[in-house]
């Protein structure tokens, strides 16, 4: 892909959520920044969905990023954990969705697998990896901002391949997209 974009990175989490940005200029990406929502204060699960919302939409609304990649739900043996998981990343997604931002999600696998050619890669090696690629000075504490940004890397990878996960452009996309489950 020609051209400058901005693409947003986000590690949803109900405890944490990560966030990366970068700008692509043709073929080359450079880092913008990265944070984390801290949102353990918050013993409230709607309280802290509702701040996920804002974050996403005053970060588009900052940023204006031409697209966002997200963090997939991986499987875990925590249902509980799970829904939660899943409604933090839905959250994000309808605020990129709202302001029309095409959003991709990938898993973490695939995300490990772009950034330091391992699937299995831990949080460590992916962090240090990005701290090299991006010439990123100091990493932060938790890595949840890194994963974000891991996600942001990984999207610019795998831009203009034709099988890179879900995608979807707005509301009508996703519903189109996902015949059944949306009633």
């Amino acid at each position: 892909m020609q051209g400058e974009r901005i693409i947003l990175g986000i590690d949803p989490g109900t405890t944490i959520m990560g966030f990366g940005l970068i700008k692509v200029v043709n073929k080359n990406m450079s880092f913008i920044q990265m944070n984390e929502l801290q949102l353990n204060k918050y013993s409230d699960h709607y309280v802290k969905l509702k701040l996920i919302f804002e974050r996403t939409i005053e970060l588009i609304d900052t940023y204006h990023p031409d697209e966002i990649a997200i963090e997939a739900p991986f499987f875990g043996k925590n249902v509980q954990s799970m829904l939660k998981l899943g409604r933090a990343q839905g959250v994000a997604m309808a605020a990129g969705l709202s302001r029309e931002v095409p959003i991709t999600e990938y898993l973490p696998k695939k995300i490990k697998m772009a950034i330091t050619g391992n699937g299995n890669a831990s949080k460590e090696q992916v962090a240090k990896m990005l701290q090299s690629m991006l010439k990123i000075k100091k990493l932060p504490k938790n890595l949840d901002a890194t994963d974000g940004l891991a996600a942001a890397v990984c999207h610019f990878y795998n831009s203009g391949k034709t099988e890179i996960g879900k995608s979807y452009t707005g509301w009508t996309a996703f519903v189109k997209q996902n015949p059944g489950k949306i009633k």
